[in-house]
């Protein structure tokens, strides 16, 4: 492992404050050269004729379609609330405000 990834970590967790002892220091940068040996293998794999994936299989919307359609009734639906008035919900109060 070279020396020059554990100074960026040791720069970094000073930047956010982190204290990190030598045996942490070593290890952190070790998985910091390996995440950097990887991101530059598959960029030399990278080419145009390749299309961005975000994905490795292909996603369909799975959402039914928007389709308009009537309302419920207002009344039945309060007819299976605890208690209505005017047309809405009584539900308590909870804030200790005057209404």
């Amino acid at each position: 492992m070279s020396t020059g990834w554990r100074d960026e970590v040791a720069r970094v967790a000073a930047l956010a404050r982190i204290d990190l002892v030598p045996d942490e220091l070593d290890r952190l940068a070790g998985e910091l050269e390996v995440i950097v040996q990887a991101v530059a293998k598959v960029s030399q794999v990278v080419t145009p004729d390749v299309p961005a994936t975000s994905h490795p299989v292909p996603l369909s919307n799975v959402f039914r379609l928007d389709v308009p359609v009537a309302p419920l009734d207002r009344d039945e639906v309060l007819a299976g609330a605890p208690e209505a008035s005017e047309g809405k919900f009584v539900v308590p109060q909870i804030l200790g405000e005057d209404a």
